[in-house]
């Protein structure tokens, strides 16, 4: 029998599908390039951060001349009676554009003189542009980049005088050398003192911990406060050791300056109220010649600008210098997250796939782990705050630190507490994707390892989840993805604007599970909406932004390669 298209015995796809396939095609195709272009404003906005620019300067219509760094440029139409004290050629160069004129953004630093880092200038006020040789840019400890005139380097004292090549290699020697020393100076103050204040700290608290178990005036109390006043004079004496040792150093880090002077004449100070007194060695962070540098130093600069950003500490509100701590944070934080909630997860969808019994208890189980899936991330930091922070620290710090309190210890936002959320967080995709894996592995499977005689714990243990382990591993990588990068929980848990100790370093007990921490994802929006100069934050933002990604790529590449390699242990032979 012939079968007449539209009949109620037609069965095939009708044509008109074919338009929703097209259109499916093109969300897909615009999500991909949304993505792609989000991702490539970020890469070429971090990457091209740290490449050293050239230093403009430009000598404007009333006659005061501007030096710095063009940024950006934009174009934009002035207003009218802003053009009134222009020229009949310039004005009308302005209309043919179609009232549009070009204004660029400078990096004039200074910001100690002028209490300004950046400034507009517009290009009908000016009247040449020029790139002296003279130009310096001096990367500085506090108060930002300084951008001025060459003008001479007191070493000792004395002035040191030859060509532009071989003051620039004295002065990389004499950079090196306060680098050294500077380091010296804080090993003295961090780590020997540093660390004679905490054993001191220490016996003082053991001392009170004695008067509260013991009693005052108990064998064991005297005890304790005779090693706390041990204690005590072994920092007394360290200190009145160690002063004139630090003197000498601070001293000998203090006998070189670098003579930089700005348009105006003034000299580029130690200090704001030191007008006076030229700019130290040991305050500045990086010096050259910015119109001197040839590609391969511009090359060099840039790779140790990223090296310092990989590595150091950051400085002047966080909007220069490095951002190791956050980086460190973030991974560390990553990794005790993932280390939590991988058995809670896991052990939670064996228990609802395999040992519980099917019905509306389940179901129900089921639905509300879907629906925390979907709980906004603030209200999870709350829950963490009172139970974990309030709750357990604080019950941590009654039973274990009663010497401590009222200041508490585990009593308030820590990278343990911080974790634990996050992990509560994350833990619904890890229990669904668990479910899956679990439900994936042929019955036929269980059902033989049964036959042969195993129990039901033997069969999940060496047939059921060893072929689940990679779909539990593309649980543990979509957790990854999403906890890394939040940051509401955090900001009330744990993580700080700054914070020099990490969690984990070489003083016992090594991990400080109680401390607080930074984060890469908290640095981007501290940087970008707490910053005293927005322009000065944005490159910082693509920058650190560009490195969260990196790292949340190389942990998820990471899971990827176990996750391979566990499938290829795991797949069934085929003969």
């Amino acid at each position: 029998m012939k079968i007449q298209p539209g009949s109620p015995t037609d069965t095939r796809s009708p044509a008109r599908a074919e338009p929703y396939q097209w259109l499916a095609g093109a969300g897909l195709a615009l999500a991909a390039l949304m993505i792609l272009g989000l991702l490539t404003l970020i890469v070429a906005q971090g990457l091209g951060n740290f490449w050293p620019r050239r230093i403009a300067e430009f000598t404007l219509r009333d006659g005061s001349r501007l030096l710095g760094e063009v940024t950006r440029q934009e174009y934009y139409h002035p207003r009218m009676e802003a053009l009134t004290s222009l020229t009949t050629d310039a004005r009308e160069k302005i209309s043919a554009a179609g009232g549009a004129s070009r204004r660029r953004l400078v990096r004039t630093g200074n910001f100690d003189i002028n209490g300004e880092d950046f400034r507009w200038i517009d290009d009908y006020l000016i009247v040449k542009e020029d790139y002296p040789s003279d130009a310096w840019l001096l990367e500085r400890q506090e108060w930002g980049p300084a951008v001025g005139y060459f003008r001479g380097l007191v070493r000792d004292g004395a002035k040191v005088t030859g060509d532009s090549r071989e003051i620039t290699t004295v002065l990389g020697d004499l950079l090196a050398e306060s680098r050294i020393l500077s380091r010296r100076i804080r090993t003295m103050e961090r780590g020997t003192l540093g660390g004679l204040n905490d054993r001191f700290e220490k016996a003082r608290l053991a001392a009170k911990r004695a008067a509260m178990d013991h009693g005052e005036g108990s064998p064991e109390h005297v005890k304790a406060l005779a090693n706390a006043a041990a204690e005590e004079e072994r920092l007394t004496e360290a200190h009145r050791s160690a002063q004139p040792v630090l003197d000498t150093l601070r001293a000998s880090n203090s006998r070189h300056r670098l003579l930089i002077v700005e348009t105006g004449g003034r000299i580029i100070p130690e200090r704001p109220s030191s007008s006076d007194e030229p700019v130290l060695l040991s305050q500045i962070v990086r010096a050259y010649p910015a119109n001197q540098v040839s590609t391969f130093g511009r090359l060099a600069i840039y790779l140790d600008r990223w090296w310092e950003f990989l590595t150091a500490e950051p400085r002047e509100a966080n909007t220069e210098g490095g951002v190791f701590p956050a980086l460190f944070g973030t991974f560390m934080m990553t990794v005790m997250m993932s280390a939590a909630v991988a058995p809670f997860g896991v052990i939670a969808a064996l228990y609802l796939r395999e040992y519980a019994k099917q019905g509306p208890m389940v179901s129900a189980v089921r639905i509300a782990v879907n629906n925390l899936a979907g709980v906004p991330s603030i209200v999870f930091g709350a829950f963490g705050l009172g139970f974990f922070c309030y709750g357990v620290g604080g019950w941590m710090d009654r039973l274990l630190y009663p010497e401590r309190l009222p200041a508490p210890t585990f009593g308030t936002g820590g990278i343990l507490w911080a974790s634990l959320t996050l992990a509560l967080l994350t833990v619904p995709v890890v229990i669904v994707a668990t479910e899956e894996a679990l439900a994936a592995v042929p019955r036929s499977l269980r059902e033989g390892s049964l036959a042969c005689g195993a129990s039901r714990w033997q069969t999940i243990r060496r047939i059921v989840l060893p072929r689940a382990t990679p779909g539990i591993m593309t649980g543990m990588i979509l957790a990854m993805a999403r906890g890394a990068g939040e940051v509401a929980p955090l900001m009330i848990t744990g993580v700080v604007k700054l914070a020099p100790d990490l969690p984990l370093d070489g003083q016992f007990p090594f991990l400080h599970l109680e401390r607080s921490f930074m984060h890469l994802g908290f640095h981007i929006y501290d940087v970008g909406f707490q910053s005293r100069n927005a322009e000065a934050a944005r490159p910082m933002v693509f920058t650190t932004t560009l490195l969260l990604i990196a790292l949340i790529t190389f942990l998820n590449l990471a899971a990827l390669s176990l996750r391979a390699r566990l499938r290829r242990q795991h797949m069934p032979s085929h003969f």
